[in-house]
């Protein structure tokens, strides 16, 4: 992968950052993904934001490389305090990590007026899925997409956000995410097979268990009557 031939992945993640967005993307590791959008004419200015030194030093060679500095910021920070209130930051890609962690980041951010709810957010998560989702319905955030795909033998989802008014969403749809419970591709069906098996190995591994937590038991079991549901 390089700042021309991005991953599949990140290629979906770039595909739905808006056109001329001044964009912040968050563990930037080599700022492929900005790099890539300002070759295509795709944003007018990034912040690259990462808080590990090496991986900040690499996004910051790719961008020299490019010929890109008057137009991508490099900065070594802490999730969203890479943003700086004169960026006028309207798009924020968070990718590659986990869901809770991407929460976290959002939360400090947003407790930090590092956000002002104009953004669009377009994360994806490797796992937690649903407790970002959680975090975006408890902030009055919309899920207005979603995608779900595979690549190297990993499945991924993409979850793009937008303030707007209040929006509820069932316990079912924070699981599964609503836009990919209303598709329903292939990709989708071979994630929640093989979760389906995985979970009732769980199950029986709990169920054996001499003290069994039966607080997890019910939830679990709860989870696959959903999955069944869904499968069916």
């Amino acid at each position: 992968m390089n700042e021309q031939e991005l991953s599949r992945r990140l290629a979906r993640v770039g595909s739905h950052v808006p056109q001329d967005a001044r964009l912040a993307d968050i563990g930037s590791d080599h700022a492929y993904l900005p790099v890539a959008l300002m070759l295509k004419n795709k944003i007018t200015f990034a912040v690259a934001g990462e808080v590990v030194r090496g991986p900040f030093q690499s996004a910051e060679k790719q961008v020299r490389k490019s010929g890109l500095t008057d137009r991508i910021v490099v900065r070594l920070a802490d999730g969203l305090e890479a943003i700086e209130v004169n960026d006028e930051i309207n798009a924020i890609t968070i990718a590659g990590m986990g869901g809770t962690l991407i929460r976290s980041i959002l939360e400090s951010g947003k407790n930090n007026g590092r956000m002002n709810g104009t953004e669009r957010l377009i994360l994806q998560p490797n796992i937690g899925e649903k407790t970002l989702r959680e975090w975006l319905a408890q902030n009055d955030y919309a899920i207005i997409e979603e995608e779900i795909l595979e690549e190297n033998k990993k499945t991924y989802e993409i979850i793009v956000a937008e303030k707007q008014k209040p929006t509820t969403y069932t316990e079912q749809e924070l699981f599964f995410g609503p836009k990919l419970l209303e598709e329903k591709n292939e990709v989708f069906f071979q994630k929640w097979q093989r979760e389906l098996t995985a979970k009732e190995r769980v199950l029986s591994q709990l169920e054996k268990a001499e003290e069994k937590p039966l607080e997890k038991v019910e939830e679990i079991k709860m989870q696959l009557a959903w999955i069944k549901e869904v499968l069916a």
